[in-house]
């Protein structure tokens, strides 16, 4: 199977890669280089199992571009985290109490890099698009993001509210983001920027997973329901609303530009091929 194919090379360089990021992630400089180095050949990987398997160019991952769509991500998603945090400090649920570690933020930044790219590759980049080819554009960014979220709930202080929230403001945004774009360079910068935000700039928890300090020392406080609680702001509704937001943005664009896939008939005979 096609999925396969393109699953396995990707997935494995995604667990070797972020298991030697998550051994040397004391070291900020290693943890940089060894970040961005899983990030890269990531996508080289994918790109290549792409020309294999389906014998085309891999113009999802192009080159050309691929630095402003990336910035324009970067922009979409680190605005987002900070309305969500402004919203929650605005209830008395977050302050900052002096600055953090820049040591710290320069390892996020490797840390942050393979995880989001290597994510955006396999949930984007081969399962929402290769479900779409099989069931339309719609049933594809459901069931892509529900998986998306279910994927969180093995993370430290991980709740079903919580994988619902990623499911909601995450999966099915980033999956609008490719289909609105046709690049996976916006989703890695969506993701990235959201994700290095939330721990190397305001110093809050990433999907619970204990993310060291950034350049803020940032405290949150107050009912778990509003802040996200030990999960981190992910599983604030301020995130859920946001992310839905922007998901009816990026669909509204998706179908302006005609990249809306309807939906297939006999998508179950498609699963062989």
């Amino acid at each position: 199977m096609r999925l396969l194919k393109q699953l396995v090379p990707v997935a494995v360089v995604a667990f070797v890669g972020g298991t030697i990021v998550g051994v040397v992630q004391g070291n900020a400089l290693l943890t940089l280089v060894l970040g961005v180095a899983t990030a890269v050949l990531a996508v080289f990987v994918y790109a290549r199992v792409v020309r294999w398997s389906e014998r085309r160019a891999p113009v999802e991952v192009a080159a050309k571009g691929a630095v402003a769509a990336v910035g324009r991500g970067l922009v979409i998603g680190a605005g987002m985290f900070a309305a969500v945090i402004v919203n929650i400090a605005f209830v008395g649920g977050y302050r900052v109490d002096g600055l953090g570690s820049v040591t710290g933020a320069v390892g996020l930044l490797g840390f942050m890099a393979a995880a989001a790219v290597t994510e955006e590759l396999l949930f984007r980049g081969i399962l929402f698009r290769i479900v779409e080819d099989w069931t339309g554009t719609w049933i594809a960014l459901a069931l892509t993001g529900l998986l998306f979220g279910l994927s969180h709930l093995s993370n430290p202080h991980a709740s079903l509210w919580g994988a619902i929230a990623i499911a909601i403001e995450a999966g099915g945004m980033l999956a609008a983001a490719y289909a609105a774009t046709r690049t996976l360079w916006v989703p890695i910068g969506v993701h990235f920027g959201w994700n290095f935000a939330a721990a190397g700039i305001f110093g809050t928890e990433v999907s619970g997973n204990g993310t060291p300090e950034g350049l803020l020392h940032g405290v949150t406080s107050g009912p778990a329901l509003l802040t996200g609680g030990e999960f981190g702001p992910e599983a604030s509704p301020y995130a859920v609303v946001f992310g839905l937001l922007l998901t009816l943005v990026f669909m509204w664009l998706a179908r302006r530009r005609g990249n809306v896939v309807p939906l297939r008939r006999g998508a179950t005979a498609t699963l062989a091929q």
